[in-house]
């Protein structure tokens, strides 16, 4: 039986009130807060950097005092200086495009350096060729089921050919690695991403767009074991 991870994106929650969003949304029963970077140069949009990430840190945290991992999803355009500010700011998972870094493997190296887990994000055009090549050095493999840069947007379905085919290099590789899932997921088609291979979803406006948070997570939750 798969571990299921529900990790809702703060990009849609109220960014006035952030640390208490994620309070609530912890509460609510959230796996992970999903941290959505984006640079206004990678992506056509502009939102939090590393001194966010370290304010949201101590909120992050279960009720009994339980760490919640912050996982940042970095689309910036040169990656390395920002993932190691991020990795010192209280991240616990740094991603990052490929196609943004010059040297991928390197990046990988430097993250997982600061003692923090490493992933790789794939548009919904993008081939996941490199995968093959860093394996080893990868904890999540995140698949953007919409294009990057906007929250709200509908769920692109070649992203579930794409997540079979990740499963199957995972499966392979006999390595404990996330399969990350973002954009356009939802209480209706969770279930279909879950049966494509997908272990951990990430979910914005479904959720923070939502006025009970805990109703929405419970209901993804009664999908995936149904």
């Amino acid at each position: 039986m798969a571990t299921y991870r529900i990790a809702p994106s703060i990009l849609s929650a109220d960014f006035a009130r952030l640390g208490e969003e994620v309070r609530h949304v912890i509460d609510a029963g959230a796996d992970w807060i999903h941290f959505d970077v984006m640079d206004n140069h990678y992506v056509p949009n502009l939102t939090f950097g590393p001194m966010v990430c370290q304010a949201l840190r101590k909120h992050s945290v279960k009720a009994d005092g339980t760490r919640v991992p912050i996982d940042v999803h970095l689309m910036v355009q040169p990656v390395d200086a920002l993932a190691t500010a991020f990795a010192k700011s209280g991240a616990d998972i740094v991603t990052f495009h490929p196609d943004a870094s010059t040297h991928v493997d390197r990046t990988l190296q430097l993250i997982k350096a600061e003692g923090i887990q490493a992933g790789l994000v794939f548009n919904p055009a993008t081939p996941v060729d490199v995968l093959e090549w860093v394996i080893d050095k990868v904890d999540v493999v995140l698949l953007m089921s919409v294009n990057p840069g906007f929250g709200g947007q509908s769920f692109i379905d070649s992203t579930l050919r794409k997540a079979e085919q990740v499963r199957k290099i995972i499966d392979a590789s006999g390595r404990d690695i996330r399969l990350e899932v973002d954009g356009g997921i939802k209480v209706d088609n969770i279930r279909r991403v879950a049966d494509a291979g997908a272990d951990t979803f990430v979910a914005g406006s479904a959720i923070f767009g939502q006025p009970d948070y805990k109703a929405v997570i419970d209901a993804m939750r009664a999908q995936l074991a149904g």
